[in-house]
């Protein structure tokens, strides 16, 4: 038995434990996905044709793995203009597993894998002082009366420093000191570095310790398609960060 579905603008041909990619859909690893635009149905009874969709009829699939796809570079030219662009690209994807093909108003058996909670680790409980004795009791009241202890000033624990936080809208941390001139890094001008600094972006120092998870964090944020990796501003950010 299998199945023509339809989704992100695709048609695919889908069977029971079929694994594919497909364009990105809403949800979290483990959620059922259920795809109601069902372009064709085919089982041991017949073949069945929509018109345009074939009605009552489910694909379910669970989520696998939300990622994005390889990337893909677009590069434009024009002769004798001096006009040359490079851009990159990298589509997000969902990987799904298909679990059920339904008809006839079927709805799937199979339901998303329940989150379970991390418990908290549970303090032992303390143990509880037993009462003294009444003739220690008593000594050690008199011992008090005779010489009274002279009670040490408490000494106040110095406080500690709060964490700097990243400003309100900010993905890093920007830090102390004057901000270094990022239109020095080629493909910065004033409006960009002006962005830059709202991400806690202003030194030198900073792009040149960016690791992938960041630069991947600022190509989202801003829609570089590529562009920290294609002009090599860490490179470049190192190479100012020495002639400072």
């Amino acid at each position: 038995m299998y199945a023509v579905i339809k989704t992100g603008g695709k048609q695919y041909r889908v069977a029971e434990n079929d694994t594919l990619d497909i364009e990105r859909v809403a949800g979290e690893t483990g959620d059922i996905i259920e795809f109601k635009n069902v372009l064709m149905v085919a089982s041991d009874k017949g073949v069945e044709i929509g018109a345009p969709l074939v009605e009552g009829a489910t694909v379910a699939a669970e989520l696998v793995e939300q990622f994005r796809g390889k990337k893909i570079i677009v590069f434009k030219k024009k002769r004798r203009k001096n006009y040359r662009r490079k851009n990159g690209h990298r589509q997000l994807l969902s990987k799904i597993s298909i679990t059920e093909i339904l008809t006839g108003g079927k709805k799937p058996s199979k339901k998303a894998a329940a989150k379970k909670e991390a418990k908290k680790d549970e303090k032992p409980a303390k143990a509880e002082k037993k009462p003294a004795k009444k003739g220690a009791a008593k000594a050690e009241e008199k011992s008090i009366e005779k010489a009274p202890a002279k009670k040490a000033p408490a000494k106040k624990a110095p406080a500690k420093k709060a964490a700097a936080k990243p400003a309100e809208g900010a993905l890093f941390t920007a830090p102390a000191g004057d901000a270094d001139d990022l239109k020095k890094i080629s493909g910065v001008g004033p409006a960009l570095e002006k962005k830059l600094n709202a991400l806690g972006i202003t030194t030198y120092a900073q792009i040149a310790a960016f690791k992938k998870a960041d630069i991947d964090k600022v190509d989202d944020a801003l829609s570089f398609k590529g562009r920290i990796e294609r002009d090599d501003w860490v490179a470049q950010a190192k190479e100012l960060a020495k002639g400072k």
